[in-house]
Formats: C-alpha cells, structure tokens, sequence
C-alpha cells in the first residue's frame, strides 16, 4: 500500500491547529494538500477525526468521491458551494456534512487528517456515517496518509 503525503499550509505535522480553523475562531476548514498518490487512483477518501475525545472517536468531517485529480482543497472548503464534480461529505459527530473544527472540552486533543486513494469510486449516499464508509472503502485502498 502506497504511502500518501499530507500537508497543510496552515500547520506542521505535530503543530496546534490555529484558532481559525477551530470553534474558538472561524470553525472554517484548514487548506490541505496532497501528493506521492497511486497511479491508479478512481477517487479519494477525506476523514478528519478526533481519538483523544471523552465520548471515544469523535468525526470532524468525512468527504468521498473527491476526483483522482483533485490534490488540495483550500481553505474553508465548503461540499455545497464547490464545483468539483462528484465529491459528497459524509455526517460528521456534529451532524453535518461539512467540517467542523475542534472544539475539545477541555485538556490537549490529536486532530488526525487522513487520505485514502481508492481504486473505485464509492456506491454510498451523502450523509453516510463513518463506520459505513470505511466499511465501503474494505478491499479498495491504493494508499493512505495522515497528518496529526
């Protein structure tokens, strides 16, 4: 499985996520990008989750179907305003389908953006929970990264 570089301009692997991109701040999406994707990639898988929450993992955002060309998203990325064809959000913890920025009770938590190249593209409704998605997603993963 291919190993997939994660980057965002907002922040460094390992780095707070600056209040913009945060419920103390804007709650606006953090602009990411990636690269070092499999050549055979049909779409790709955007979930952002929080490990470190009381209530266990918590979902940020989920997107799927985002096109094999498409290599960034910029800053407050919104599903419903984009133009990019085919890309759907999936319900995050919030019951959304767009992002939404951390916004911990309290102490430090771990933000984990991951990427996943699919060989397919993804049969599911918009609005599918994470569990059903990664469920979908079982035997088709080309590569994936992350940043924390």
């Amino acid at each position: 499985m291919g190993q997939i570089t994660i980057n965002s301009p907002a922040f460094e692997e390992g780095e707070m996520i600056p209040t913009p991109y945060t419920c103390d701040g804007n709650d606006i999406s953090p602009p990411l990008t990636w690269s070092n994707v499999p050549e055979e990639t049909k779409s790709f898988v955007l979930i952002c989750d929080d490990p470190d929450a009381p209530v266990g993992v918590f979902v940020h955002w989920i997107m799927f179907n985002i096109p094999p060309d498409v290599k960034e998203l910029p800053e407050n990325f919104s599903i419903k305003e984009s133009d990019i064809e085919g890309i759907k959000g999936g319900e995050n913890d919030f019951s959304k389908l767009e992002y939404g920025g951390p916004c911990p009770p309290g102490g430090t938590h771990r933000y984990f953006f991951k990427i996943y190249a699919l060989d397919t593209t993804l049969d599911v409704e918009e609005g599918v929970s994470k569990k059903d998605l990664v469920k979908a997603m079982e035997g088709h993963i080309l590569g994936q990264g992350e940043l924390m």
